[in-house]
């Protein structure tokens, strides 16, 4: 006995497992850091040098961006060049910095490199070129350059397999996907408030005479407003309602809906969704 398979569900299979791996692959690569956290950590890093040197007053300058990835910091001061992979990279680990680096120890006044390594080098047995080295009384520059952004090579293959499943899906969503609302009559059946008319089947929300065609979450979100009119609604329970089924509530989700949804009904006047600070929105509908 043979079976026909269902050539659309594994289409629909293969591309979401295709966008899966994409999505997995740029997740994994690291990413550029935020200035805030590196400044953070190069200042934190900064700081323990000269206390471990025996200054604990002098003012730490800021940190200074050179250049796209490469920051630098000023220490007028000399310091124990050997403490300063494991403080480094400790301030790194705190701030959630994972990228690549290389540091130079600058010479101030002429910017002439004096020690430096590359963070590979104490991470693989924590010890760095040019330990042990002396330094002289003076000042120095402490720069920091980040690895580049994650290869071409890479980043083009991630792109691949998301465009191949987001055509897979597309594709397969096109076939399921029902009637055009388009061949919708204008005064379809469906639930009314104000002037306005919903029809969730088909996905279409008709305001003032103006049809506007709604997502699957926007449908379900006007529908809760048009079943409860003039009602306060809470956040919460508005969440629960209609994401329950993600999953996960994202609070924020809410503010964005609402507002696509007050721009669909200006066109009607006799509706409008009000927001209650702290509490939630109330469709409310005036009768004229």
């Amino acid at each position: 006995m043979f079976y026909r398979l269902p050539y659309r569900k594994i289409a629909l299979t293969g591309a979401l497992l295709l966008l899966g791996l994409a999505l997995m692959q740029f997740l994994q690569s690291p990413q550029k850091p935020p200035s805030e956290k590196i400044n953070l950590a190069l200042r934190r890093t900064a700081h323990h040098l000269l206390k471990a040197a025996g200054d604990s007053t002098s003012r730490i300058p800021p940190v200074q961006q050179t250049q796209p990835g490469t920051w630098l910091i000023r220490l007028k001061h000399p310091f124990d060049y050997n403490r300063l992979p494991a403080l480094l990279q400790e301030s790194f680990d705190r701030h959630g910095i994972r990228r690549s680096y290389d540091v130079a120890v600058l010479r101030c006044f002429d910017n002439e490199l004096q020690l430096g390594y590359n963070a590979l080098d104490y991470a693989r047995d924590t010890t760095v070129p040019c330990g042990g080295r002396d330094m002289d009384a003076e000042c120095y520059n402490l720069q920091v350059t980040f690895a580049d952004t994650p290869p071409k090579q890479g980043l083009l293959w991630a792109l691949v397999l998301s465009s191949m499943a987001l055509a897979g899906a597309w594709f397969f969503l096109k076939k399921r996907r029902p009637a055009p609302v388009a061949d919708t009559p204008a005064d379809a059946p469906g639930l009314v408030f104000g002037n306005s008319s919903l029809d969730v089947a088909n996905l279409l929300l008709v305001c003032g005479g103006v049809r506007h065609e709604l997502t699957y979450r926007e449908a379900k979100l006007i529908n809760l407003f048009a079943t409860n009119p003039n009602r306060l609604l809470e956040r919460a329970y508005i969440l629960q309602q209609v994401w329950a089924d993600e999953g996960i509530l994202v609070g924020r989700s809410v503010d964005v809906f609402v507002s696509r949804l007050r721009k669909m009904l200006r066109d009607d006047p006799s509706v409008r969704i009000v927001a209650v600070h702290g509490v939630g929105y109330r469709l409310e509908v005036i009768q004229f």
